[in-house]
This record gives C-alpha cells, sequence and structure tokens, in this order.
C-alpha cells in the first residue's frame, strides 16, 4: 500500500477540487459554507499574493490565528506554494515566539493578535505580518502544487524535557501518508461531516482533522473555541457525522445534559493523552457511544488506532495504522516506530536527529508501552518527563527556569498530576527560598507574560527538599 501515491496533499486537494466543484466543504459562522471550486479559486489568488509579497518555495510562513475559512485558505495557500508552514500557539508570549523566529527565520507571519504583530516588529522588522484575510498585492504564482513528497511541508515545535523546542520537520510525504492512514482505518467518506473545534496549530486539528477532511473529500464545521452546547448544535445544525477532541472536551460533553446527543455521531475519536475508563463508560452509558482512542505526536502525525469496526479496549491506544511499523525496544520498552509519517529530522539540528533515532533507523517516541493479550497497545508511561493538560503539552523545564527566578523559590520541580478533565494537572514541588512560603496565585502571576497560561501550575506543594539520585537528578517518580 502506498499511502504517498498522490505525491503531496496540495495534488491530492486539487484533485478533489476538480470533481464537485460545488460540493460544500468548509464552514465558518462568518462565511458560512464554501465549496470545493471557492476554495481552489481562493486558494489559487491566496498564493498568488504570497508569490508577490516575495515568497518562495522553501520559505517559512508562521500561522497562528482562529480557527476559521481564511485561516484555512492561507494555510493550504502555503502549501502549494512550496511555502514550510509554522504553526504556533497563541497563547504563547513574546519569549516563546521569539525563540521559534529565531529558530525557523520565518519570512511572513499570519496572525491575528495585536500584541503578536508590535511583537513580530520588534523581532524581525523586515517580516511581513498580515492577518488571516491576507490583505497582500494580488499577482500570480508561476505554478502551484509542484512539490516532491520529501520536500518539507511544516514545521512543528515540540521538545523533551530540556524544555529547549526544536523543530520538527514534515514533508509533504508525512502530511499525505499521515492523513491517507486515518482515512483508511476510520473509513472515513466523502460523505462525512466533521465537527472540528480542535486548534489548527495542534497536530490533531490541522494534521488529522483538517488536512484528511480535505483529502477525503468530505466537509467540516469549524468552530473558533470548544463548549460542549457550541459542538452539539453544530453536530445537529449540519447532520454531523464525526468529532474529534481530547479527553478534556469529552469530560464537559460528559458533564452536558445533552450528552445523549452524541449518539448522531457515527464516530467519536479521542487523543493527545489518556482517557480514564470511567470517562469511557459514562459516555457509552449516556450516549451509547464508544469513543475510538488513538496515539501520535508532532514527529509523526498519527500511529496507533483502536479499532473502527472491532473492540474498542478503554485503556489502550489499540494496534498500528495503515503503513506504521512498531515494536517496542527489549532493553525499556519504548515505543519504537517506522512508516511514510515520520518525520524527516529537526530543523537544523543533525545531532538531535541522530539521537531520535536508533541505529536501524527506528524512531524513538519517548513513550513506554505495553502489549496486552490480545496485541492492543498500551501507554504505560512517558521516558521523557512531558505534560498534557488539555491535550496541550507542557515541558517541565522550561517552566522550572521560569519559576526559578522567583525571590520566593529556592528550588522546583513541575510534573503532572492525573485528572480526570484536563488529563494532567501542571503541578509545582517547591522548596522554599529562607523566610518565603510562595502561594499558587504569585506563582502564576510571576509566570505571565513569560510562558503561556496553559503551562501555569494549578497545584502547588511546598517541600523541604527535591528527592535526588547520586548524580544530584531530581527523582520526579518519588514527588507524590
Amino acid at each position: 500500500m502506498d499511502l504517498t501515491a498522490e505525491v503531496s496533499l496540495p495534488a491530492a486537494w486539487s484533485n478533489r477540487w476538480a470533481m464537485q466543484p460545488t460540493k460544500p466543504t468548509l464552514w465558518d459562522a462568518s462565511s458560512g459554507w464554501v465549496t470545493r471550486g471557492d476554495l481552489a479559486r481562493r486558494t489559487k489568488a491566496a498564493a498568488g499574493r504570497l508569490f508577490g509579497a516575495g515568497l518562495r518555495k522553501g520559505d517559512r510562513i508562521i500561522l497562528s490565528a482562529a480557527a476559521s475559512v481564511d485561516l484555512v485558505v492561507a494555510h493550504v495557500a502555503a502549501l502549494r506554494l512550496g511555502l514550510i508552514v509554522v504553526p504556533v500557539n497563541g497563547a504563547y508570549q513574546k519569549a516563546e515566539l521569539a525563540h521559534i523566529v529565531g529558530d525557523a527565520e520565518p519570512r511572513a507571519a499570519v496572525v491575528d493578535k495585536p500584541e503578536w504583530v508590535r511583537w513580530l516588529a520588534e523581532l524581525a522588522p523586515e517580516m511581513t505580518v498580515v492577518s488571516s484575510r491576507l490583505a497582500l498585492d494580488d499577482a500570480t504564482a508561476p505554478s502551484l502544487d509542484q512539490m516532491d513528497s520529501r520536500d518539507p511541508a511544516l514545521l512543528g515545535y515540540t521538545s523533551g524535557t530540556t524544555g529547549v523546542p526544536k523543530g520538527a520537520v514534515l514533508t509533504h510525504g508525512n502530511l499525505l501518508a499521515g492523513a491517507e492512514s486515518v482515512r483508511i482505518a476510520w473509513r472515513w467518506t466523502p460523505d462525512d461531516r466533521l465537527v472540528l473545534a480542535l486548534p489548527l496549530f495542534h497536530m490533531h486539528g490541522l494534521g488529522v482533522g483538517l488536512h484528511g477532511t480535505l483529502l477525503t473529500g468530505a466537509s467540516a464545521v469549524l468552530l473558533d473555541g470548544f463548549s460542549p452546547d457550541a459542538v452539539l448544535d453544530a453536530a445537529q445544525a449540519h447532520d454531523a457525522t464525526l468529532f474529534f477532541g481530547v479527553p478534556t472536551m469529552y469530560t464537559r460533553l460528559a458533564q452536558s445534559d445533552r450528552t445523549g446527543e452524541l449518539s448522531r455521531l457515527r464516530l467519536c475519536v479521542a487523543g493527545s493523552a489518556p482517557m480514564p475508563a470511567d470517562l469511557h463508560r459514562r459516555l457509552g452509558e449516556a450516549a451509547g457511544i464508544r469513543v475510538l482512542e488513538r496515539y501520535g505526536m508532532t514527529e509523526t502525525i498519527m500511529l496507533v488506532s483502536n479499532p473502527h469496526d472491532d473492540e474498542r479496549r478503554a485503556g489502550t491506544v489499540g494496534f498500528p495504522l495503515p503503513g506504521v511499523e512498531l515494536r517496542l525496544a527489549s532493553d525499556s520498552g519504548e515505543v519504537l516506530v517506522k512508516g511514510p509519517n515520520v518525520f524527516a529530522g529537526y530543523w537544523r539540528q543533525p545531532e538531535a536527529t541522530e539521537e531520535a533515532f536508533d541505529e536501524d533507523g527506528w524512531f524513538r517516541t519517548g513513550d513506554l508501552g505495553e502489549f496486552d493479550e490480545a496485541g492492543y497497545l498500551r501507554l504505560r508511561g512517558r521516558a521523557k518527563e512531558l505534560v498534557i493538560t488539555g491535550g496541550l503539552n507542557v515541558y517541565p523545564r522550561e517552566v522550572e527556569d521560569a519559576l526559578r527566578s522567583h525571590s520566593g523559590v529556592d528550588d522546583v520541580a513541575i510534573t503532572g498530576t492525573s485528572d480526570e478533565e484536563w488529563g494532567e494537572l501542571v503541578t509545582a514541588w517547591v522548596v522554599p527560598a529562607p523566610g518565603n512560603t510562595p502561594v499558587l496565585d504569585d506563582l502564576r502571576t510571576h509566570l505571565e507574560g513569560v510562558c503561556a497560561p496553559f503551562k501555569h501550575p494549578r497545584l502547588l506543594h511546598l517541600v523541604d527538599d527535591l528527592p535526588r539520585n547520586a548524580l544530584g537528578k531530581v527523582q520526579k517518580h518519588l514527588l507524590t
């Protein structure tokens, strides 16, 4: 099975748009429904504007704006032109944005926050900065959709326990293989309609929800943010069949007195963090649904999924997706993978790229797993000390470094505390400076403007010291 037979997503999308150009494909509250033909015309015009602004194949462009048809047009246009899209969380503060700007050296940015416009003017005065409406002069790009599957398409920033973000380079082939694998596994068809409330800076919303919709020739309702009522209203008003979310979203849906309305959907998918067995049970009892859990990461898009047609087991992430090879390291149980979806390497970091793969070319995910008696993969934990809260990644070192500059903090460690709604709560273990008794609100205030709010601790424990091994490394597994 060649998951990259169509070479790139833009080439595949163009083929879909040429068929049934009047078929509705995307909806948002301001645009209403736009058709395949609309998307083809608008993305061609937008690509021309980007070309006229001086952008060329291989240039990087930051995208960070509210989910909308306009943002999708900008994203698709950038890919059609051969630009490398750099999706960035809009909650990032200036220091976080500065790192990405300095590392990726983008030529342009599509943003919708006034403070980001100011920051980018300071960080890179020569950069072209526009809103998602792309108010640029009209021009014509000489060619579109002419990428090789090995050409870089997306630069997704991620990091391990060091807290230093690295850019994962995903090629056009990677993006195509990732979307094609879930299209096959989840029986995605042109008749499906997805309620997409996930942010489009996140691989779950962008690489799976949006890319999959367009590749399948299906349709999606774009929501700018999540609420149970908004999702359920959209599902009802637009006859939706699909919903993708993180466990935090499903917790809130389970708490709604309208939970039963989820039964109208043929498939609900959860990912980005483990989903508690009790939450599976509650949704099953209230709506008669069995949420399908899957597993992926920025460097690989999707890897593993519970089956569409067979038993979906709570506490597991299922089986490798089409095209994915997976095994567990014999010495540690670390999940190792290969496949056309696996990224090309880290941007300008050859040593980190080399370390990310073993001697046989298997990518080290950093996650520890085991197989149950039926072959379902269960994730036991993370070799890397990542905290995932509400489906968003928090790297402890970054928060720890920021908190150590607080006058009341002598030492600190950040861990995750299991939580049914959020998956994990960011938890600070603080050794107070002499004569001080830090409180949670003060620590959170100290982080304002330094770290995005989702990285701020929600729980605080004051301790006399942090447990360390003989080499001085904090033994976080003892912080309970």
